[in-house]
C-alpha cells in the first residue's frame, strides 16, 4: 500500500497536480484531455499566412499607379460637376428641344371691288415618331375618326422603323385642338396652312395656284410669290419623352409675318359672265378654244380675261397639266381681218387715203407665186376705204398696204404692239410673231396686212383697238391695282407710261368705219348691242393644222374686237373662237358673244346709252 503524498507514476515530486476540468456537456473532450497522442506541432499556435515580400521598388510603382488613377477619376469629376457641368446641362436641356415652323399666312388675292378670289386658313400637317409610340393600334384606333384614315393604315404608318412618318394633311385647327386633348406619346403638328379659291373657277386662269408647299406655280399666285408668301416665324419648345412639350419648360417663338395683298383689276360679275358666255361657245362642238379679254378704254385695266376650258384652282392638282396656263395671254393665232385696222390706220395717218377715198377693187391679186383673193371672188367693184373695212376686202386692203410700204407698215404694227409683249402682270406672256419687213417674200408682204403670216395673244388684239378706241393713245393693259403689305402699307401699281400710236383724227376716222362693219352692208350685224353703238371688225383666218404644219384640215380661227359706245368709248372686248372643224366666219360666231359680254360690261358699268344713232355709212363710190 502505497503512501499517500507519493506521486503518481511520471509525476515529479513537487509537481502540482492540474485541475480537473467538467466537459462541456456534448461536446468531445480534447486529445490531450483524453490522453489521446497530439504531435507537438499541432499542440502549438497556428502559424499565420503570410504574403510574398515584394520589392521596395515595386511596392512604390504600384503605389504611384494607384494614385494616379484616383487623381484622374477625381479630376473627371471634378471637370464633369465643377467646370463643364453647366454645359452639359444645357447640352441635356437642348436635346430636348424641337424647332418647329411657324408657317405664315398667305395673303389674299381680291377682285377690284375687295372680294377674295384666294386666301388661306390655317390647318396643321399631323406627323408621328413611330418610336415614340407605345400602342400603335391604340393610338391609330383614337386617331382614325379625326382624320379620316382607316386603322390599318394609321397602324401601319405607326409601326415603321422610322422617326418620321406623315398621318394627315390640312387637319383644321378643330380637329387639332381634339387630337392635343388626347394627349398621345409620339404624336405632334406642323404648320400646313390651306390656300382656298372662294370663286372656283371663275378668274382660275389669272389668279393662278399653288404648290403642296405653298409656292405659286402660276398666274397671280406665281408672279407675285415673293409678296404674297410673308415670312415663316419659329417656335423652339422643351418636350419631355413622349415628344409632347413640357408645361414648365422653355417655349420660345419668333412669330410669323403674314402676306400681303393683291388687289386685281377684275372685275369678278363681269368675268362671271364672260367665263359662262365662253363655256356655252365651247359647247357647240366646234369650238375648241374660246377666250376673251375686256379692257377699260382710258386706263388699258383688264376687267375679264379668260378662256374656255379653264380650270378650278383648288382642283389644280387633278387637273389636266395642259389646261393649266392662260392662253389670253401665252396662246398665239393668226388673227386675220382684226388686223386690217393697223393697215388702214396707216395709209389715213400717212396722208394716203380717207374714209371717203374710192378704190377701184378686183375680186384677185397677185403676190409673188399667189393670188390673194377676196372671201369670193368678184368684178373689180368701186369701193370706198370704209367699204373696204366694211366688206373686210383682203384686195382693197393690200393696194393701200403697197402704197404704205413694208417698212412702214412694220412700224405701224409694231407701234400698236403686235410683236412684242404687253408687260401684263403674269408669267407665260408671249410676244407674238412678226418677222421684219426686210425679211417677208412678196407672199408675206401680201399676208401680213390682212392678218396672216403674223401672230398675236388675244390680249394684244385687245390692245390694239384701246389704242383705236382712246383717241391713237395706247396704254399697255394691265392687271395688279395694288399691293397691300401685312402692316398695310399701300403701294398702288406702277401705270405704264401713255404711247400715241396715231393721231386723234385717224383714230376718229377709225373708229367711224369700224362702226360701219356693225352696221347694214358690213360683215358683223349679230355684234350690234341695243341702245348702243359699236365699233368692231371680224376676223376669219386660217388655222394651222399641227399634224402637218400646214393650213389643209385646219379650220379656221374666228375673232372680233370691238368697243362701246363708238361715240363715247368705255370697253373694248376681244373675242376669238378656235374651231378646227368649221368653216363659219367671225361675224357669225364670235360677234354675237362679244355682243352678250359687252352688253353685260355696259349695264353692270352704268354706261349711259349712246344718244346719237349710227351714222349713214358711204360703202361704194
Amino acid at each position: 500500500m502505497s503512501s499517500p503524498h507519493r506521486p503518481p507514476p511520471g509525476r515529479r515530486a513537487g509537481d502540482r497536480p492540474a485541475p480537473r476540468r467538467a466537459p462541456r456537456t456534448g461536446a468531445p473532450e480534447s486529445p490531450r484531455a483524453t490522453g489521446a497522442f497530439v504531435p507537438r506541432r499541432a499542440a502549438g499556435r497556428r502559424r499565420r499566412a503570410t504574403l510574398p515580400v515584394l520589392p521596395a521598388r515595386g511596392l512604390r510603382v504600384g503605389m504611384a499607379f494607384i494614385a494616379a488613377a484616383l487623381l484622374l477619376v477625381t479630376g473627371k469629376l471634378v471637370l464633369l460637376q465643377g467646370v463643364d457641368g453647366g454645359e452639359y446641362a444645357e447640352a441635356a436641356s437642348q436635346a430636348r428641344l424641337r424647332t418647329d415652323d411657324i408657317a405664315a399666312l398667305r395673303g389674299q388675292v381680291l377682285d377690284r371691288d375687295g372680294d377674295p378670289l384666294a386666301y388661306t386658313v390655317a390647318a396643321s400637317l399631323v406627323v408621328a415618331d413611330p418610336l415614340l409610340v407605345s400602342d400603335p393600334q391604340r393610338t391609330a384606333l383614337a386617331l382614325t375618326t379625326l382624320l379620316d384614315v382607316p386603322v390599318s393604315d394609321l397602324t401601319e404608318l405607326l409601326s415603321r422603323d422610322g422617326r418620321y412618318v406623315q398621318l394627315a394633311h390640312q387637319v383644321s385647327t378643330e380637329t387639332v385642338g381634339a387630337i392635343e386633348e388626347l394627349e398621345l406619346p409620339g404624336i405632334r403638328f406642323e404648320d400646313e396652312p390651306v390656300r382656298l379659291y372662294p370663286a372656283g373657277s371663275v378668274g382660275g386662269q389669272v389668279v393662278g395656284f399653288v404648290g403642296r408647299d405653298g409656292a405659286g406655280l402660276a398666274g397671280i399666285e406665281q408672279r407675285f410669290d415673293e409678296q404674297l408668301a410673308g415670312t415663316d416665324g419659329e417656335r423652339r419648345v422643351e418636350v419631355g419623352s413622349g415628344g409632347n412639350p413640357i408645361p414648365s419648360g422653355i417655349d420660345e417663338s419668333t412669330p410669323a409675318v403674314d402676306g400681303g395683298t393683291v388687289r386685281l383689276t377684275l372685275d369678278a360679275d363681269v368675268q362671271f359672265v364672260m367665263e359662262q358666255r365662253l363655256a356655252q361657245a365651247c359647247s357647240d362642238g366646234a369650238t375648241t378654244r374660246a377666250s376673251a379679254v375686256v379692257l377699260d378704254v382710258h386706263t388699258g385695266e383688264v376687267v375679264a380675261m379668260g378662256s374656255c376650258p379653264g380650270y378650278d384652282p383648288g382642283a389644280a392638282r387633278s387637273t389636266d397639266p395642259d389646261l393649266l396656263g392662260n392662253p389670253v395671254v401665252s396662246q398665239v393665232f393668226e388673227p386675220g381681218s382684226v388686223m386690217k385696222a393697223v393697215t388702214l390706220a396707216g395709209a389715213i395717218e400717212e396722208g394716203l387715203a380717207t374714209p371717203e377715198t374710192v378704190l377701184t377693187v378686183p375680186g384677185h391679186i397677185q403676190a409673188g407665186d399667189v393670188v390673194v383673193t377676196d372671201a369670193h371672188d368678184h368684178e373689180p367693184v368701186d369701193w370706198t376705204v370704209t367699204g373696204i373695212l366694211a366688206k373686210s376686202s383682203n384686195v382693197g386692203t393690200i393696194m393701200l398696204a403697197r402704197q404704205l410700204g413694208d417698212e412702214r407698215l412694220e412700224e405701224y404694227l409694231r407701234a400698236f404692239g403686235i410683236g412684242g409683249r404687253t408687260g401684263i402682270e403674269l408669267p407665260g406672256e408671249s410676244a407674238g410673231i412678226l418677222e421684219p419687213a426686210e425679211d417677208w417674200t412678196a407672199s408675206r408682204a401680201a399676208n401680213v396686212p390682212i392678218g396672216q403670216g403674223v401672230s398675236v395673244t388675244t390680249l394684244q388684239m385687245a390692245s390694239v383697238y384701246q389704242a383705236i378706241a382712246n383717241g391713237g393713245v395706247r396704254i399697255d393693259p394691265r392687271l395688279v391695282s395694288s399691293v397691300t403689305a401685312a402692316d398695310g402699307t399701300v403701294t398702288p401699281a406702277e401705270r405704264p407710261q401713255p404711247t400715241r400710236v396715231i393721231g386723234e383724227e385717224t383714230a376718229a376716222d377709225l373708229a367711224y368705219m369700224l362702226e360701219a362693219v356693225v352696221g347694214p352692208g358690213g360683215t358683223a350685224p349679230l355684234g350690234e348691242v341695243d341702245g348702243f353703238r359699236v365699233a368692231g371688225k371680224t376676223g376669219t383666218a386660217q388655222r394651222a393644222n399641227p399634224e402637218c404644219g400646214c393650213y389643209t384640215g385646219g379650220g379656221y380661227v374666228t375673232t372680233f374686237v370691238g368697243f362701246a359706245p363708238a361715240d363715247d368709248p368705255q370697253y373694248v372686248v376681244a373675242v376669238d373662237l378656235e374651231r378646227p372643224t368649221s368653216s363659219a366666219e367671225g361675224g357669225q360666231v364670235a360677234a354675237p358673244v362679244f355682243a352678250d359680254v359687252m352688253r353685260y360690261v355696259l349695264t353692270a358699268a352704268g354706261v349711259v346709252p349712246s344718244g346719237t344713232g349710227r351714222p349713214e355709212f358711204d360703202l361704194t363710190g
